[in-house]
């Protein structure tokens, strides 16, 4: 059997994932879920079947070069990145959330963004931003920010923001409102494409076993 490499994101939705992955017949070593370990490759419950723990935002990026074979990943990077050789064949109904516009409370009052022809917008999100905007028929130039996301606004770097949002808490803390949802997003199973070709039987039956367990 050819060894299978599943990449599990870390971050805020390891328990959700360790609720799904810990009641298949590939378990992983349950450190994979231990927030203070250091290791990034473990074992599972089956010999040809492994894990990485990467970083959210590098999962996609990881199973499109071949790193992993299989991966979770947000629908926020699938899109961003939109790699071509990825597909996506499960839902997980896990990590829901959503990416947002957002601006300062103070500052909407003097505004008028039918105006607009371009604008200023920091996010991680460049593509699915000047997507968005463009369809709006408004340029924008982008401010790559990894995090820290809401201080850019008050200290006049930009108008907007584009960001994930799920209880919106961080940007009332800092005096941001949510203006408009651009896409609505849940974390889904993804498939290198060449991997599932090659290796088509063992990929399909874990796709089909985590999707038994999804609720």
């Amino acid at each position: 059997m050819s060894k299978i490499v599943i990449a599990v994101p870390r971050g805020r939705i390891t328990k959700e994932c360790k609720n799904l992955l810990l009641k298949t017949s590939f378990a992983p070593d349950p450190l994979l879920f231990d927030k203070d370990t250091r290791k990034l490759t473990f074992k599972s419950k089956k010999r040809n079947v492994e894990y990485i723990k990467v970083r959210a935002f590098d999962a996609c990026t990881f199973v499109a070069f071949g790193a992993a074979q299989i991966g979770i990943a947000g629908e926020d990077v699938i899109n961003e990145f939109n790699y071509s050789e990825i597909y996506a064949p499960l839902d997980l109904n896990i990590g829901h959330c959503r990416i947002s516009v957002a601006a300062l409370k103070s500052l909407l009052k003097k505004e008028d963004p039918e105006t607009w022809s371009n604008i200023r917008i920091a996010s991680k999100y460049p593509n699915i931003t000047k997507k968005f905007f463009y369809n709006k028929g408004i340029q924008v130039e982008i401010i790559k920010l990894s995090g820290s996301m809401e201080l850019a606004p008050s200290l006049n770097m930009c108008r907007r923001i584009v960001d994930l949002v799920s209880t919106g808490k961080t940007l009332k803390e800092n005096g941001l409102v949510e203006i408009e949802e651009i896409m609505k997003i849940q974390s889904k199973l993804i498939v290198n494409r060449s991997a599932y070709k090659t290796n088509m039987n063992e990929v399909s039956k874990i796709i089909s076993e985590i999707g038994t367990f999804v609720k």
